[in-house]
This record gives structure tokens, C-alpha cells and sequence, in this order.
């Protein structure tokens, strides 16, 4: 089974900065994959945060995190990345990475993503 695995989370100060990496190691097809980063603060629901095209050039965010926060990728280490700028206490949750189900398809429902991650922790605090 085709899995993703994400590092780089920790804590952080508001206006500090933090860079995610997920891999995805035994992802085969992962060029044809749009890919998504998605976050879980506590008592709420799972929310889109970044899309990358398969190609990578197309990116969108969700609105709170534009010009904040940037998504890149490297096809040829099957790396996506999410790179966060001016970090704010409620950017506070469990950040997971996933690949669209369908193949060149892009996409900001959470339901059309699969082969998560199991998380990684942001924390912005003072």
C-alpha cells in the first residue's frame, strides 16, 4: 500500500517559520498525483490547506494561508513540501499530507485524497 510519511513540524513562535516535508518512498505513481496538505486543530474538522498539480504548476491555497504559506514539490525524490512563513497561533494543528485518488486530477476536497499520513504536529506559541 502506497503511504505517506510527513517530518518537520515542532514549535514555533508567531511570525516564526517551519518547512513540512512528506515523503512518500513506495509511492510509485506519485508524478501523476496532485498532491494535498490538509491540518486538524482540535475539535474540528480536517481542512484543506495547499494543493500542488502533479507537475507542479499549479498551486492554491486556502485563503488564510495565502502569501504565507507556500507547497512545492520534487517528482524526483517523491517529495512534496509546505513551506510556512509568519506562522499564527491558530495555524496550531496536526498537518497531514495526501495524494489525490484519481490520477491528474486536481482537487481541494479532503475526501478525494487518500494514502495519508499520520500527522505531524505544528504549534505556534510565545
Amino acid at each position: 500500500q502506497e503511504q505517506l510519511e510527513e517530518s518537520g513540524g515542532g514549535l514555533a513562535q508567531p511570525g516564526g517559520s517551519l518547512r513540512l516535508s512528506c515523503a512518500g518512498q513506495s509511492f510509485q505513481s506519485f508524478n501523476d498525483h496532485a498532491m494535498g496538505w490538509f491540518r486538524q486543530a482540535p475539535g474540528k474538522e480536517r481542512e484543506f490547506v495547499a494543493v500542488i498539480t502533479w507537475g507542479g504548476g499549479g498551486k492554491y491555497y486556502e485563503d488564510s494561508v495565502k502569501g504565507r504559506f507556500t507547497i512545492s514539490r520534487d517528482n524526483a525524490k517523491n517529495t512534496v513540501y509546505l513551506q510556512m512563513n509568519n506562522l499564527k497561533p491558530e495555524d496550531t494543528a496536526v498537518y497531514y499530507c495526501a495524494a489525490a485518488l484519481r490520477p491528474l486530477t486536481l482537487s481541494t476536497n479532503r475526501n478525494e485524497f487518500g494514502s495519508w499520513g499520520q500527522g505531524t504536529q505544528v504549534t505556534v506559541s510565545s
